[in-house]
């Protein structure tokens, strides 16, 4: 960091007592908050104690009446210890950032102090801090020094910036202060870059950028897909883009109302840290596998995603790989459509019907039968029973007897051709002219490329009621990795506002991954946001990454550091030494976690066994993994996306063992996890794609 940019010390002086003064503000509203936090626990405990010694002496209503006054004592209590939380949190590290904003019209400018959360000093009756999602907020990341505007409740304030700062501060200290007037933000995001990570992804608020910002507070979007590239904070932009939602809508939208459909265990364990720091409480997280077995009932066996891309890695099988392509198409989905059609025509052979020598006309069955395509099918005969029933009560005059009622129902049950969804969804191939493209997996599971296709169907056969209809705003990570049909399946299940995200350039499975353009296709209402900045590697490591993988688009910002080294060797167990020797140094380092990323889990799982006893913490991560914890971590470029490690280690990056494009995904995603170092070992000629 260069001098001139840090304040002289009359500046920094008056920095520490305002930073002493609000510490004493905060300790002042913590006292009070545990003086009524006891006040409330007094209070509950007496109203207990004299409910139970009167219990015999009061009506049904008083007893009523005390139980609400005990649980409104509660809920408050609740209230107010939430709060303290938040200042306890505040205590530590009151604020990030301060600017001083004259608004138009007004002699003096006012200091506006930054932080995590909101503190209103109730003895002062002052915002001593402002929350970073506030209005006024919006200032601190979209304006330097000079003209400046923000839109608060009653319109917009136009004023002038004279002053902007940042600050570090930790456990009440000034570690770091910032006075400029070009985008400070920059400085301290160069100079957080820089550490070591932690066990979690972290807040990001003392160093959102503008075009994050903009994304972030977004509240208007129905549909908002970003691409971002590799290292751009796609997801921890989506997160306090979740978090600023809450705070914007806090009446109408609680954490209970958002679901996250994430890709795995882990990466679901690695991103639960940000809401809570943000103040806000976790929220609902779904895989793809758990939201099929859901909407089939756990009436089919299928294979998971990561076993497909596994077989796909350990076969390389082209026949696989061609049936991946096709039900990845946007035309499949299109087909798949207009088989459904057909069916939904073919399915109910009506005719004329006699109850209690009374006509019900074939035409009037059919229309009533179609009018209720949202039901499944035994709900589906069963309602139209019903309006059948009740046109005859209408139209002769007539209650039909159970025997009759029985008949009805039984004759509507035999106009449906029944037939399995599985055989009907197998009959599409034959229909389609692509037999070859059905096949099941081991065991005689469903391949997974089948599993979204066939609960398409069922949706539009026999109707499925989403459990998810009180979600109010869905957040789909890895967005490359799902299908056309995938999205129509999703689009179908929830019709609220979605954040969706991804990099086209990370999908694991080439073979079915979508472009942002298929999945705008599913979304007519979407709007695309694009980030190419990338800020999670060295330059050196991402100029590294562009070689295996060119995007003409990423942005890399300039922050250097080691090489990457690409390591090759005479034999396996040199390169396994050589590893081990990197654990080592490792574990002598500033660093907190290393990753030793695999192409397969096979591959993990042997490696993992021949490094046992190198490290404390080695960790092996599968499928069935459920946390992410600092450390070394042997993993597949599967598990490892969306994760970032202080260390990378791809070992065997050989060229017997990469050498599909599938492989140079692989490589791709293992290179942009590594944030400081990056190391490539191999045994024998390096693959091509790594090569100098």
């Amino acid at each position: 960091m260069s001098d001139m940019n840090v304040e002289p010390a009359k500046a920094r002086s008056e920095e520490a007592r305002q930073l002493a003064s609000v510490r004493s503000r905060l300790e002042r509203a913590i006292k009070e908050a545990d003086e009524r936090l006891q006040a409330y626990q007094d209070d509950i405990q007496s109203q207990k104690e004299y409910l139970w010694n009167s219990r015999d002496e009061m009506d049904h209503i008083e007893k009523i009446a005390a139980r609400e006054s005990i649980q409104q004592a509660v809920t408050t209590g609740e209230f107010v210890l939430s709060q303290r939380k938040r200042l306890v949190k505040l205590r530590q590290s009151p604020y990030f950032g301060r600017f001083d904003f004259r608004s138009q019209g007004s002699d003096q400018p006012m200091p506006v102090y930054i932080g995590v959360h909101h503190f209103y000093d109730e003895v002062d009756k002052d915002n001593v801090v402002y929350d970073w999602r506030a209005p006024i907020a919006s200032l601190f990341y979209d304006y330097e020094t000079g003209p400046a505007a923000y839109h608060a409740p009653d319109g917009q304030v136009s004023g002038t910036i004279e002053l902007k700062r940042q600050f570090r501060i930790r456990n009440g200290q000034i570690e770091l202060m910032i006075d400029s007037a070009v985008n400070v933000v920059d400085d301290v995001l160069q100079d957080e870059l820089g550490r070591a990570t932690d066990d979690g992804m972290k807040n990001i608020v003392a160093t959102i950028q503008r075009d994050q910002n903009a994304i972030i507070r977004d509240e208007h979007a129905k549909t908002l897909i970003i691409q971002g590239v590799a290292g751009s904070g796609k997801t921890s932009i989506a997160l306090h883009r979740i978090a600023f939602l809450l705070y914007r809508f806090k009446d109408t939208l609680s954490s209970q109302d958002i679901l996250i459909i994430s890709p795995n265990s882990v990466f679901a364990d690695y991103i639960s840290n940000v809401l809570p720091e943000l103040g806000e409480e976790t929220v609902n997280e779904i895989g793809m596998e758990t939201l099929a077995k859901e909407l089939l009932q756990d009436q089919y066996r299928f294979q998971t995603f990561f076993e497909q891309t596994a077989e796909l890695l350990e076969s390389n099988d082209e026949a696989m790989k061609q049936r991946l392509r096709y039900k990845a198409s946007p035309e499949f989905l299109k087909q798949l459509g207009r088989y459904a059609d057909e069916v939904e025509k073919q399915r109910f052979a009506t005719e004329d019907l006699w109850i209690a020598r009374r006509l019900l006309p074939g035409w009037l069955i059919e229309e009533t039968f179609r009018k209720h395509r949202n039901l499944d099918t035994t709900a589906r005969v069963n309602q139209v029973a019903k309006e059948m029933e009740q046109k005859i009560g209408i139209q002769y005059n007539y209650d039909l007897m159970p025997e009759e009622r029985k008949a009805l129902k039984a004759a509507i049950k035999g106009m449906v051709k029944q037939s399995t969804l599985r055989e009907t969804y197998k009959r599409f191939f034959e229909w389609a002219g692509q037999p070859d493209m059905f096949r099941p997996a081991r065991g005689g599971r469903l391949e997974y490329a089948d599993v979204f296709p066939l609960i398409y169907l069922k949706m539009r056969l026999e109707g499925i009621r989403s459990p998810w209809r009180n979600v109010k705003h869905l957040l789909i990570d890895e967005m490359q990795d799902y299908t056309p049909v995938q999205y129509a399946v999703i689009a179908r299940l929830f019709s609220c506002k979605k954040t969706i995200l991804g990099d086209t350039w990370q999908s694991v499975n080439p073979y079915s991954a979508s472009a942002v353009d298929d999945i705008r296709a599913a979304f007519r209402d979407a709007t695309c946001v694009t980030l190419n900045k990338s800020y999670r590697s060295s330059y050196e490591i991402a100029r590294f990454a562009q070689r295996i993988s060119p995007n003409p688009d990423l942005e890399i910002i300039e922050r250097h550091g080691d090489e990457p080294e690409l390591l090759t060797f005479t034999s396996r167990k040199k390169e396994i030494e050589a590893i081990r020797a990197r654990i080592d140094e490792f574990g002598e380092s500033r660093f907190n976690t290393l990753a030793i990323i695999c192409k397969t889990q096979k591959q993990a799982k042997r490696l993992h066994k021949s490094l046992e006893g190198s490290h404390a913490r080695l960790q092996l991560l599968s499928e069935e993994s459920q946390s992410f914890a600092p450390g070394v971590i042997v993993c597949t470029s599967h598990l490892a996306k969306g994760l970032e490690f202080d260390h990378v280690i791809l070992p065997d990056v050989s060229a017997d063992n990469f050498h599909t494009d599938m492989d140079r995904n692989m490589l791709y995603v293992g290179c942009t996890r590594a944030m400081h170092r990056l190391t490539l070992t191999a045994s024998g000629e390096a693959s091509r794609f790594v090569g100098r």
